[in-house]
């Protein structure tokens, strides 16, 4: 039988097949994809063949075969930095919900989400969630940001899931897709998908007011079916992104910015450092490219991973 992953609890995963009935499923022996050492072989959002056997009075799954996945995003594992964990697969369009405060998300996190997107051809939406709570002042610097990211080239949707604005723009997006929310825990990925779909009744819970970080009301990554048609996939809430080791070579093609620009450096490998004749240093000097981006690449050239909750966008 054939069908899609809708849920993984790590061991056992939910499995929708073709005639819509689910089937809790178990894998067959191990699985190794593509050579990628992963915490989760199969994901939410796999397409995969599966058997079906009967063990008692109860029917159980056996996934036999994963389909080649057209893309996938995937960070490093918190614990184990060796290993990988593929949050979702065969995703359209994947949103990140970006909140100034309670809890923070700030531009090195943005970035680091972006550029995996990019390196995994999966298309990225910025939604700046809870803009009324905000005051004039912080409109201001989320217009900031929102300009930033339009500049480079993403779009950006402000958005409230309390009062209900833009939610029609962003369900436009979503029809007929296969759309995946992420973000910090606390920035209203349950909420906004309540708000979307609420026969779903996601469970939602308070911010820590001790840390403003929000509590995990998702542990495992779920894909719900839309009545006005696609699937959402609700992922936990993440604290750090870590960017899984590209070659720096091809880092800052993934900067959409440098790499338009790139056929202008002098060194056709140029890493946009101490190279003369650089046009991405070029830009930046002449305000073109904004400082936070060339700084979260240097991050992340440098491998550097503690930095997620820093604030860099306006130093210099």
């Amino acid at each position: 039988m054939k069908g899609i992953v809708y849920k993984s609890t790590g061991s056992w995963y939910s499995v929708k097949a073709e005639n819509g009935t689910f089937y809790d499923c178990r894998i067959k022996g191990k699985f190794r994809i593509g050579g990628i050492k992963s915490t989760n072989p199969v994901a939410v959002g796999d397409h995969v063949d599966f058997d079906i056997e009967k063990k008692g009075d109860e029917t159980v799954g056996v996934i036999k075969h994963i389909d080649e996945r057209e893309n996938y995003i995937i960070r490093k594992s918190v614990n184990l930095s060796k290993q990988t964990h593929i949050i979702a697969a065969n995703i359209d369009v994947a949103f990140l919900l970006i909140t100034l405060n309670n809890p923070p998300t700030f531009t090195t996190f943005i970035d680091r989400f972006l550029v995996t997107a990019e390196a995994y051809h999966i298309k990225a939406v910025l939604l700046f969630n809870k803009i009324d709570t905000y005051n004039e002042d912080e409109l201001l610097e989320i217009k900031f940001l929102a300009a930033l990211y339009r500049k480079i080239g993403y779009e950006c949707i402000g958005i409230s899931a309390v009062t209900g604005k833009n939610i029609d723009k962003v369900k436009a997006i979503m029809k007929e897709k296969v759309t995946m929310f992420s973000g910090h825990s606390g920035v209203g990925k349950s909420t906004l998908i309540n708000a979307i779909e609420p026969d779903l009744d996601l469970r939602t819970s308070k911010i820590s007011e001790q840390h403003l970080q929000g509590q995990h009301t998702t542990t495992f990554a779920e894909m719900f079916d839309l009545s006005f048609g696609g699937q959402i996939i609700d992922t936990p809430g993440i604290k750090g992104f870590g960017v899984v080791e590209m070659d720096k070579e091809e880092l800052g093609d993934y900067f959409p910015e440098f790499f338009e620009r790139k056929e202008n450096c002098k060194f056709n490998n140029c890493l946009h450092l101490e190279e003369p004749q650089c046009a991405v240093k070029e830009a930046l000097e002449n305000e073109e490219i904004a400082w936070s981006r060339y700084k979260s690449y240097l991050q992340i050239l440098e491998g550097e991973e503690d930095h997620f909750r820093k604030d860099i966008y306006n130093e210099k």
